[in-house]
């Protein structure tokens, strides 16, 4: 993929999951979003990233300068309570 490190046997970058698990999302969210995955290569992925952090980040900084700015996320939308069951 463009030269970006992946997980082996997958088109998911490795930046991706260092991205938003530098950003305090855990591993288990991660397994749950990419549950194919299993731990061992969401782990290996990680590690990776953390041993090669000037790779990555180069590769985060290569995603941003195709993608440009990108602005605030919306604000959460507040859930409702349906009109029935649940």
């Amino acid at each position: 993929m463009d030269g970006s490190p992946i997980v082996r046997g997958t088109r998911i970058p490795v930046r991706r999951l260092f991205s938003w698990h530098r950003r305090g999302i855990t591993v288990e969210t991660l397994l749950k979003r990419y549950p194919k995955l299993g731990p061992a290569r969401v782990l290996d992925a990680l590690a990776f990233a953390y041993d090669h952090l000037d790779l990555i980040e180069a590769d985060l900084e290569r995603e941003r300068d195709l993608v440009g700015p990108v602005s605030e996320p919306p604000a959460p939308m507040k859930q409702t309570k349906l009109p029935f069951g649940g």
